[in-house]
């Protein structure tokens, strides 16, 4: 204990949060590598997208079982024990031979890194006094916020400049640093109380429920938009099998002494109104940082780096801002700077609603830092409020809880956002397209101007020149009908951020510092 004591809690976060990152970082890191992967590797585009899944299914197994497997064997051991399942598994996915046994090693590293985060800021909560556990958190979520956004940037550049291999083997030597530093620096804390296979036999049944449940629903909300949801017989057998499971697995926890996953932490009013608002958060983290790449290269013709410029300044908002919100919470209700924090994403989201096919790089770049803002006041202070009243003793299930959530918000929110992008595109196309009529003046119009730019500019004959205006005028309408279909998916969840305000009434009243109060 003395040991422990001895050290200091700001290196033991550094320590902690190293193998974090990186494994957070795997789960966007991947996404601009497929084209490559795909050519590498003799496999289609859509094939190598299970490359993604594979790794989320795997890792959101895992997410809520931390707390389970940590008391059984010890949390030290058990982190440790992710790391180097986690290291172990790039090692082999950057020499995977083939597609089949990349997938198979992603689901070994989904499995390693799963324990890791919900471990990691475990350990933060135990490691650091009431009155520093939003400077705490404000670390853990530079890291956990920061990383899936300057994913992309860096698996581009590592792919144009060096190979795909290396996206999986750069975690290596982060990997055996991590190990090293854990091994020396972090121990269980003096009240951390281990149960035995006796006291709490291994659950056979309850895991295989939640892995089923789980990995259905990750599948569900992974590939429904790319095999048109509800019209593929392969989405409704996996839907099927996800709502049952789950169903069984939450009746089957709820009647254990010890369960996999605690699911009576939610009775507690502000622990549940929190991984409410964790979900909504990590559905607009995710689903915001899908689609402006999307609309900023298909729309404006950016390159992947050029984008990835537009959203990195959003990343250094978080980073600037994270440690501010840290401070303002030893002096402001929670509930206020949560409150804020959601205004200031809606606003910034609601302003991207408003982009045409004419924003400049600034204006898109501003709009994520403003977002971005909002995330850094809400991340923190949500952390901090979920565990105001939770026992020490089931820290650990809390946090597995906590990150499940977010991660199934950040798959709810790009599976709905990008098929809310399909529709609202097809239904604007449906309705722009009933104006290309040949009684239409407008139209008539477009198509003189249009061959007479081709006749005389591109030296085509009439009948040519004439296609051609044809077919720019329908590349007129899927332009325009796909930007406002940005315009109403940004829009969407700008709204979302204003409806969860509500919910701050049902909060107790708290601060990072001093005993609790309660209204």
């Amino acid at each position: 204990m003395n040991e422990r004591r001895a050290i200091n809690p700001w290196v033991i976060a550094m320590t902690v949060m190293i193998a974090t990152f990186m494994e957070v970082l795997d789960t966007s890191v991947a996404n601009v590598a497929l084209p490559h992967i795909a050519g590498n590797l003799s496999a289609t585009v859509d094939e190598t997208t299970w490359v993604l899944t594979s790794y989320l299914v795997a890792n959101a197994v895992v997410l809520p079982m931390g707390g389970y497997f940590s008391s059984l064997i010890g949390r030290k051991r058990f982190y440790i024990t992710c790391v180097t399942v986690f290291t172990t598994a790039s090692l082999l996915c950057g020499i995977a031979p083939s597609l089949g046994w990349l997938i198979f090693f992603r689901i070994l590293q989904g499995l390693g890194g799963g324990g890791l985060q919900p471990i990691s800021q475990a350990i933060l909560v135990e490691t650091f006094p009431h009155e520093k556990r939003g400077a705490a958190m404000a670390f853990y979520g530079m890291g956990v916020v920061l990383a899936p956004i300057i994913g992309p940037v860096l698996g581009g550049w590592i792919t144009d400049n060096f190979s795909w291999h290396w996206i999986f083997l750069i975690n290596i030597p982060v990997g055996f640093l991590s190990v090293s530093l854990t091994t020396a620096l972090v121990h269980d804390p003096p009240k951390f109380r281990r149960i035995s296979l006796k006291e709490s036999p291994f659950d056979f049944f309850g895991i295989g429920l939640i892995t089923l449940g789980l990995s259905s629903l990750e599948i569900v909300l992974d590939e429904g938009q790319r095999k048109d949801w509800f019209a593929s017989n392969f989405i409704i057998f996996f839907a099927i099998v996800a709502a049952v499971a789950l169903v069984m697995a939450v009746v089957h926890e709820l009647q254990k002494k010890h369960p996999i996953v605690d699911l009576r932490l939610l009775h507690e009013r502000t622990f549940a109104v929190s991984a409410v608002m964790l979900f909504v958060l990590g559905f607009v983290l995710y689903g915001s940082l899908a689609l402006l790449p999307i609309f900023l290269q298909t729309l404006l013709g950016y390159t992947a780096l050029l984008s990835g410029w537009v959203l990195s300044p959003g990343g250094m908002a978080v980073l600037a801002m994270m440690p501010i919100v840290a401070v303002l919470l030893k002096h402001f209700d929670t509930r206020w700077l949560i409150g804020t924090g959601f205004v200031i994403c809606g606003l910034g989201l609601i302003q991207m609603a408003g982009f045409n096919l004419t924003v400049d790089f600034r204006t898109a770049m501003w709009s994520r830092v403003y977002q971005s803002l909002g995330m850094a006041f809400l991340f923190v202070p949500i952390n901090v409020m979920a565990f105001q009243h939770i026992p020490h003793e089931k820290t650990n299930y809390a946090t597995g809880l906590m990150n499940l959530l977010r991660n199934i918000g950040g798959s709810s929110g790009i599976a709905i956002s990008t098929t809310l992008l399909a529709r609202r595109a097809q239904f604007h196309q449906s309705d722009l397209i009933a104006n290309l009529v040949p009684g239409n003046p407008a139209y008539q119009g477009f198509l003189a101007r249009a061959a007479q730019a081709g006749v005389l500019r591109g030296g085509l004959s009439a009948p040519d020149a004439a296609r051609m205006a044809q077919g720019s005028a329908y590349g007129l309408v899927i332009q325009q009908s796909t930007m406002m279909a940005f315009s109403d998916t940004f829009w969407f969840m700008g709204v979302i951020c204003f409806l969860l305000l509500p919910l701050l009434f049902l909060i107790r009243k708290t601060r990072a510092t001093g005993p609790v109060m309660i209204d």
